[in-house]
């Protein structure tokens, strides 16, 4: 087993394919990209882009254990823009990593909506274009959160565009015929694309009208959920993922400890925002 389950990938573009008007698919391949070994499901890593004008990300010269805070002592305005994404897909022979970006901007986004670096950079991604990612080099490991327990009768998911990737992996990877029921918010209706799954899955594509609302809440709150054991994946925006925690918890009875709650985005905030807060 290696010293540590994650380590450092340089990648290129192959190909970019606009799956919707708020959805891009960038996929990369590498040359020693057969060691990233991801565990499925909702697993993460962090992607590296480079800054405008710039032919690669720049990173610390030190990639071990001690990375993180090299990186942080490097120029913001020089150092790599460094964003956390899940794994769409990954292949085999030849190795290939899928990565499905939400845009923020466009027609269907809020007034004033902006793309920021991450989203800006996929709009124009392009073959060759060269980024960098710290991923999985075994398959179980602290990237995946999906974890239901012994004893699971039946599995909520919900999240708004940013947790589609995640939520599709774990369709794929649910066994035959798991009950699930599934919520998904977007920002318009041609952006529900067709999610593989073995499962006994009932999902629900949400289009959002208002983004004050909490659209997938508003919906679970009306829902007949399944008797049995549950376990409640739930990711998006910070405060809508926690006013749905409270929900499951409170009125609904769930086990905290079978609520797994990620905020993939904060209202008002960047990715920089949130790091700028621990340095």
């Amino acid at each position: 087993m290696p010293a540590t389950p994650f380590r450092f990938f340089d990648v290129r573009v192959l190909r970019a394919e606009r799956l919707s008007p708020a959805m891009v698919r960038v996929t990369f391949t590498g040359d020693d990209l057969s060691a990233f070994a991801s565990g499925g499901r909702d697993q993460r890593f962090k992607l590296f882009l480079p800054r405008p004008g710039q032919d690669a990300p720049v990173l610390p010269d030190d990639l071990g254990d001690g990375w993180f805070a090299a990186w942080r002592e490097m120029d913001p305005a020089v150092r790599a823009v460094m964003r956390t994404y899940t794994v769409r897909d990954q292949r085999r022979d030849p190795d290939e990593l899928d990565v499905d970006f939400a845009l923020h901007g466009g027609d269907h986004a809020p007034a004033g909506a902006t793309d920021g670096p991450a989203s800006s950079w996929a709009r124009t991604a392009r073959p060759g274009d060269r980024v960098a990612v710290l991923g999985p080099v075994e398959e179980d490991n602290g990237g995946v959160d999906f974890r239901p327990p012994p004893g699971t009768d039946w599995t909520l998911l919900t999240g708004d565009e940013t947790a589609l990737p995640a939520i599709a992996g774990i369709l794929a990877q649910l066994p035959a015929d798991t009950p699930a029921k599934v919520w998904i918010e977007v920002p318009g209706a041609e952006d529900a694309q067709p999610l593989p799954t073995k499962a006994d899955a009932d999902i629900t594509w949400l289009v959002r009208e208002n983004p004050q609302d909490n659209a997938v809440l508003e919906a679970v709150r009306t829902a007949d959920l399944p008797t049995g054991t549950p376990y409640a994946w739930i990711a998006g925006e910070s405060a809508n993922v926690r006013a749905l925690r409270r929900h499951l918890v409170g009125d609904r009875r769930f086990d905290r400890k079978a609520v797994k709650f990620t905020g993939y985005w904060r209202r008002g905030a960047t990715e920089d925002d949130l790091i700028a807060e621990i340095e």
